[in-house]
C-alpha cells in the first residue's frame, strides 16, 4: 500500500500541470517543494526583496553550485557560488520561477521539433530531432493557453506555426503607445512587427484577477495573480480538489529504488531538518534542469551504482541554456514633441512586440543557403530606482560622487528613457556542457551540490550577433541613441533546460517520448530537463504545454 498515486517533486512549470491533472481525475497526489508557500499577500513590488536580496530564493551560502569555466588555457576551473555572487536559484518556493517571470509566451515552430532533419549537423554540436512533432505538442500548446490563460492576438503571417484555435481566450494586455513606434520603424525597414503573447490575464479567470499594470513584471511576484504561474494557475485549483497536498519546505534528498530498479521511495528533510519519507505508485521528477539531475544522480540504488536511470551515463549531460544577447538604446524625451515625451513617460502597460523574420536565416554562406535563428524581443527596462542609481554612480574614470553624480541621476532619471531587446537563440548541446556532483562543497543538509559545466558553441555566438545586429537596426529607425548590444557566452541562469533529453535509443537518452525513464517503469521526468534541443524561445510554454502530455500519459498509465 503507497501513501499517494502521485508524488510530484517541484512545483514550477514541469510539476503544475501534473498535479493539476491528476487532481482532477481523482487521484492523490503529494507535492514536495523546497521552498515555502508565498500568496498574492506576500507579493510586493518591493526592489530590495525582488532584485538586491535573496528572499526568494536560498542563500548561497547554504544552498549553491559549483560552476566551472574555462579559463584562458583551456582549463576548466569550478569555483563555488557562494564565492563568486553568480545566483543559478530562480524562485525557491510554491510555483518555482514561474512566479517570477515575465510571461513571453512564444510557441517553439515545427522546425524547432526537426532540427538536424532541417538544418543538417553543426562540428561540435549534439543536435538531434525530437521524437515527437509539433503536432503532439499542439493540443496541449493550446490546452495552456486555456487553463493558465494567455493574453494576445493571433495573426497570420509568414512564420506563423499552425493552431487549433482561432484565437486567445484573453484579449490583449495593454499595450504602451511605444509598440505602435516599434510597428511604424518595422514596417519602414520591411520587418514584420508581432503582438507578443503573455501568460498574464488581461480580464479576471477563475478566482484570479486581471493585471493592474503596476510596471514591475518579471523577476517580481503577481499580487492580482494574474500572472500565469504554476500556483496561481494550477496548484490553488489542484488543493481546492482536496485531492492535492502541497508540502513546503521539504527538500528531497533522494529517490529509493529497490532491486527490480522501481522507486519506491522518497526521502526528504522536512522544515526541521528531520529526515521523512513518502511512498507512491508513480514518482515525478520537476525540480528544474540543473537540480533534477543533481538529484537522479544522487539517487543510487541497487541496479544504478552511477545514479538513478543512469547505466547509460546520459543523466546531466546536454544542458542547455538560451543563447542571444541583450542592448537597447535611449529615448531621449528633448527629442520628441511634448504629447510623445508624455506617452513616453507612462508606466504600467508592456510593449509585448517581437520580431520572428529570422527564427529561419536565409543566407548564401550557409550550408544548404540557410540555418537556424531566433527571435528579438522588445521591453522597456525595469524602473528599478535603485538599480539604475547604482549603475549611474560610474564614470569613465571610476566612482562619481557630489556635483557630477547629482548631474548623473539627473539624466538617468529624467531625460531619456530605455528600450530593450533580447535576442533568443538555441544554445547548441555539447559535451563541454553538462551537470555532475561536486565531490567537496555540500548544501546545509549535507549533500553533494550541483557541479555544472557551461561550455557553449561559438554558433550560438554567431547567430545571437545577426539577431542583436537586426534589432539595433529597428532602434536605429526609431531615432534612439547609445544603442549597444552585449552577446556573450555567459548562460542566463533563468532559461535553463536539458540534462535528461528524451528520445527512442535508451542508449543516447534518458527519457523515452512519454518523458518515462527508459530503465524506470514508475519514474517521469516532467520539467525542462527532457528537451534535446531548446529552440530559440523562452521555455516555460513548451514545459507547461509538454507536463499536460505527461500528465495524460501517466493518467493512462495509472
Amino acid at each position: 500500500m503507497t501513501d499517494f498515486d502521485v508524488c510530484v517533486i517541484g512545483s514550477g512549470a514541469g510539476g503544475g500541470p501534473v498535479a493539476y491533472t491528476l487532481a482532477q481525475q481523482g487521484r492523490s497526489v503529494l507535492v514536495l517543494e523546497k521552498g515555502p508557500w508565498f500568496t498574492e499577500a506576500d507579493f510586493y513590488k518591493d526592489e530590495l526583496a525582488c532584485c538586491r536580496n535573496s528572499v526568494y530564493t536560498p542563500r548561497l551560502r547554504d544552498e549553491q553550485h559549483v560552476i566551472e569555466e574555462a579559463n584562458e588555457a583551456g582549463e576548466w576551473v569550478g569555483t563555488p557560488t557562494a564565492e563568486s555572487g553568480w545566483d543559478f536559484w530562480n524562485g525557491n518556493c510554491v510555483g518555482g520561477s514561474s512566479n517570477f517571470m515575465s510571461g513571453f509566451f512564444h510557441r517553439m515552430k515545427p522546425v524547432d521539433f526537426r532540427q538536424l532533419s532541417e538544418f543538417g549537423p553543426i562540428a561540435g554540436a549534439n543536435i538531434v530531432d525530437w521524437p515527437i512533432g509539433y503536432a503532439d505538442l499542439e493540443p496541449y500548446y493550446d490546452k495552456v493557453e486555456r487553463i493558465v490563460g494567455v493574453s494576445g492576438k493571433a495573426e497570420l503571417h509568414a512564420n506563423a506555426e499552425p493552431r487549433s484555435s482561432p484565437d486567445f481566450p484573453q484579449p490583449a494586455t495593454l499595450e504602451h503607445a511605444a509598440a505602435g513606434w516599434i510597428d511604424q520603424a518595422c514596417a519602414e525597414l520591411g520587418y514584420h512587427s508581432l503582438r507578443v503573447p503573455r501568460a498574464i490575464l488581461s480580464q479576471p479567470m477563475a478566482g484570479r484577477r486581471g493585471c493592474e499594470y503596476s510596471g514591475y513584471c518579471g523577476s517580481y511576484g503577481c499580487s492580482s495573480g494574474a500572472k500565469g504561474g504554476s500556483r496561481a494557475a494550477l496548484l490553488d485549483q489542484a488543493v481546492a480538489t482536496g485531492r492535492c497536498h502541497i508540502r513546503p519546505h521539504a527538500k528531497v534528498h533522494r529517490l529509493i529504488s529497490d532491486a527490480r530498479g522501481r522507486v519506491v521511495a522518497a526521502e526528504y528533510f522536512d522544515r526541521d531538518a528531520k529526515r521523512r519519507r513518502v511512498s507512491a505508485k508513480i514518482f515525478v521528477v520537476a525540480c528544474q534542469a540543473i537540480e533534477t539531475s543533481r538529484l537522479l544522480l544522487a539517487s543510487t540504488g541497487p541496479r544504478f551504482p552511477a545514479g538513478l536511470a543512469n547505466n547509460s551515463g546520459q543523466v546531466g549531460r546536454n544542458l542547455l541554456f538560451s543563447a542571444g544577447g541583450a542592448g537597447g538604446g535611449d529615448l531621449v524625451y528633448g527629442e520628441m514633441s511634448a504629447s510623445r515625451a508624455e506617452q513616453l513617460r507612462a508606466m504600467g502597460p508592456f510593449v509585448n512586440r517581437a520580431l520572428d523574420d529570422w527564427y529561419v536565416i536565409h543566407d548564401k554562406s550557409l550550408p544548404g543557403g540557410r540555418g537556424k535563428g531566433g527571435i528579438v524581443e522588445f521591453l522597456f527596462s525595469h524602473p528599478n530606482p535603485i538599480g539604475r542609481a547604482s549603475a549611474a554612480r560610474w564614470g569613465e574614470d571610476g566612482l562619481l560622487w557630489g556635483k557630477p553624480l547629482k548631474r548623473r541621476l539627473e539624466n538617468t532619471f529624467r531625460n531619456d528613457r530605455r528600450l530593450a531587446f533580447e535576442a533568443f537563440c538555441d544554445w547548441l548541446p555539447v559535451d563541454s556542457c553538462f551537470v555532475g556532483l561536486d565531490g567537496a562543497v555540500k548544501d546545509r543538509w549535507g549533500d553533494p551540490v550541483a557541479r555544472v559545466r557551461v561550455g557553449h558553441h561559438d554558433h550560438s555566438l554567431k547567430v545571437g550577433e545577426y539577431l542583436a545586429d537586426k534589432a539595433k537596426q529597428v532602434l536605429a529607425k526609431m531615432g534612439a541613441r547609445n544603442i549597444d548590444s552585449n552577446v556573450s557566452a555567459s548562460p542566463p541562469p533563468n532559461l535553463v533546460a536539458g540534462g535528461c533529453r528524451f528520445g527512442a535509443d535508451p542508449a543516447s537518452s534518458v527519457l523515452d517520448p512519454d518523458c518515462r525513464a527508459h530503465e524506470v517503469d514508475n519514474l517521469y521526468v516532467s520539467d525542462g530537463s527532457f528537451m534535446p534541443t531548446g529552440g530559440s524561445v523562452p521555455y516555460t510554454w513548451t514545459i507547461y504545454a509538454n507536463a499536460f502530455r505527461v500528465a495524460d500519459r501517466i493518467a493512462a498509465s495509472l
